[in-house]
Formats: structure tokens, sequence, C-alpha cells
């Protein structure tokens, strides 16, 4: 039997599905709007800033803005500097959670810049990359469905790199971030983490971390399998450096499996060339469609 005619033309229209997507040219004008802060140092204004920007932002999204704060010894006078962890929460009811986190302090001076080793480090992919594709992913948070059910934080680590000389400790805030989830009472668990570091480079390559397929084997390779789905062939399935970066504490003190995604191949790596020039929103968007991927499909 058909159905009456009125029944037809006064049902309701389906409401039509937001698909979540990675906004390239957003991106990049988050990348260069915390590289107008220019030095972020651990402790210093410009990272004040930069804090007061993250908070903003988080927080017209309707997100949890937390800081962790504590105090680390500078490492030339020994005199306290605060640091401040920036964690955002997405559904903070939920017990099982993926961590996604980026250092945002920038290192003190570019080193290895031959003509200016003392001279104004931005850190446009070695700091603000991070920052950034946190900033545009919080704006489809809301549309994604994540797998599972896992609720989500963004961690943003102080004290990634405030080192004078070589022998300076480095990952202060990752190091405090993993002592404390191991140690304080808590009634959630981390089941995945995914570090972002440098994932501008307007050359991007991401090869699979030595010491990701060490400590988290399976989820590394969940994401270069969500890359090869949807044809992301700038991570390539192959191990290439073995670094360290905050994903060791992660890994190593809080147990959290944790993956570094990072394009090592950057030539103005800690130079004064280190600008927004050398940097592409659509790079960040590449790494973001794996990502939100990754993230409706997480194991």
């Amino acid at each position: 039997m058909p159905f009456p005619l009125c029944l037809l033309a006064c049902a309701p229209a389906a409401e039509p599905v937001t698909k979540p997507e990675f906004d390239a040219g957003r991106s990049y004008e988050y990348l260069k709007s915390i590289c107008r802060l220019k030095s972020r140092i651990s402790g210093s204004p410009g990272m004040a800033a930069q804090q007061k920007l993250i908070s903003e932002h988080f927080r017209k999204l309707k997100a949890q803005v937390q800081f962790q704060s504590f105090d680390a010894p500078h490492p030339l006078n020994g005199t306290p500097v605060r640091m401040n962890n920036m964690i955002v929460s997405w559904y903070p009811k939920a017990k099982k959670r993926i961590l996604l986190a980026c250092h945002y302090d920038t290192r003190p001076f570019p080193d290895r810049d031959r003509r200016q080793p003392q001279g104004l480090f931005i850190g446009a992919n070695d700091g603000a990359s991070g920052v950034a594709f946190l900033m545009e992913l919080g704006n489809v948070m809301h549309n994604l469905k994540i797998s599972q059910d896992y609720g989500v934080d963004f961690v943003f680590f102080d004290g990634e790199e405030l080192v004078y000389r070589e022998n300076d400790p480095y990952f202060l805030g990752s190091k405090y971030f993993a002592n404390q989830y191991k140690t304080e009472p808590r009634d959630y668990e981390y089941v995945y983490g995914i570090l972002f570091d440098m994932i501008a480079d307007k050359n991007l390559a991401i090869y699979m971390e030595k010491n990701s397929l060490k400590y988290a084997p399976q989820l590394t390779r969940s994401i270069w399998e969500a890359a090869q789905r949807v044809g992301i062939k700038q991570f390539i399935p192959q191990a290439k450096f073995e670094i360290r970066d905050d994903h060791l504490p992660l890994n190593e003190i809080a147990r959290i499996p944790t993956c570094d995604i990072i394009d090592f191949d950057y030539p103005a790596w800690h130079t004064t060339r280190d600008i927004p020039r050398y940097c592409s929103g659509a790079s960040m968007a590449k790494v973001g469609k794996v990502l939100i991927y990754w993230l409706q499909n997480a194991p």
C-alpha cells in the first residue's frame, strides 16, 4: 500500500550531517598569530600572552581549561621558573581517555643557526605548529563522533626545551605531568597518547619514530594505517629517526602508550629561519585528516 501523500509531504527533512573537516587556512592563521608573540620561553611575557590566547580560544569553544602549575629551577641561575601545563578537556566525564599533546614553549635561542646562534627564535614549526593544530582541531571536536566514546584531553607541555647548555634538562612539563598521573589518585585512564611536534613543514614527510614503535607499536601502526586509508602519502610507513621528545616521559613514567608524530627533516630546525614562511596550513590539514579519521576509528 503506498504512503498517503500528506505523510510523504509532511515528513521532516533529515538533518544534514556535518562532516568534521580540518581547515588549512584557519590553522595557518593560528600559527601566525602565535608567532606574532615572538619568543615564548617558559616564564616569559610571550608565554603568558600565549596562555591567554589559548585559554580564550578553548573557553569560547566550551571546553574545560585547566592549568597544572609547578616551579622548576632556571638552568642558569637556579631561580624558580613558574611552569604551566595546560589541559583542555572534551567529554570530561569519560573515564577512558585519549591524550593529544604538544609542547608550547620555545627554545631560548636558535643554537643551530650559524650566523645568529643568540638571535631571536620564533619557533613557527618547533612550537607553534602543535598549538595551531590543536586550536583548529578544537573547532571540529563537537561534530566529531569519537570511537568507543573516549574522552579527549589536549595537553600543552611547558618547559620542553628550557635549554641553554648541552646538559640542561629537557621535558620538564611532560615529566611533571607523567609523575602526577602516576602518583596522584584518579578515576580515569589514558588509553592512548599522541604527541604532535613540527608538523607544519611545507615539505611534509612523517616517518614512524623508533621510540614510538618500541613503546606503542599497535598505536603507531594504527595511525599510519589511518593515513593510508585516507590517502595521505606524507605518512611514510618506515622507521627513520629515534627521537627524544615529550612522548618518552608519557611512555616510561606514566605508562601511557604514546606515539610521536614529527617531521624531523626540517632544515630550519633551531635556527632563525623557523618562521611562518617555511610552514604550511596544508601540511597541518593533512595531519588533521589522518587524526580525525583515527579518532573516529580508534581501536
